[in-house]
């Protein structure tokens, strides 16, 4: 295709791709932060607005488990935990924040 560089213009986000001194133009998607063409924004923001986002199991950590990503603070024996499918824990109040504007995990967004 080309090289694919990022540029900024006041309020939007752009791709610009430049095949033989061609520009093309994309938009970020303000859910999946993706560059999508603007021919096909309408239909990338209908399948990310509809995707159901991932589930995950509850539980009660044992011992300490690192830091949560989303808050920063430590994961400690007894608190409440989620653990999602690709096994990345965090705790549950944290999650289900981030699941009010995202729909992935917060360490593996392209999956």
């Amino acid at each position: 295709m080309g090289i694919i560089i990022g540029t900024c213009i006041p309020n939007q986000d752009f791709l610009v791709a430049a095949p033989s001194r061609r520009r093309v133009y994309g938009i970020k998607c303000p859910v999946c932060s993706k560059f999508v063409l603007p021919d096909d924004i309408e239909c990338h923001l209908v399948m990310c607005l509809t995707k159901p986002r991932l589930s995950y199991n509850e539980d009660v950590l044992t011992d300490a488990k690192g830091e949560c990503v989303i808050c920063l603070d430590d994961l400690n024996a007894g608190d409440v935990i989620a653990r999602l499918p690709c096994l990345c824990i965090y705790h549950k109040g944290c999650i289900d924040k981030w699941f009010e504007v995202n729909r992935c995990c917060p360490e593996h967004p392209g999956d």
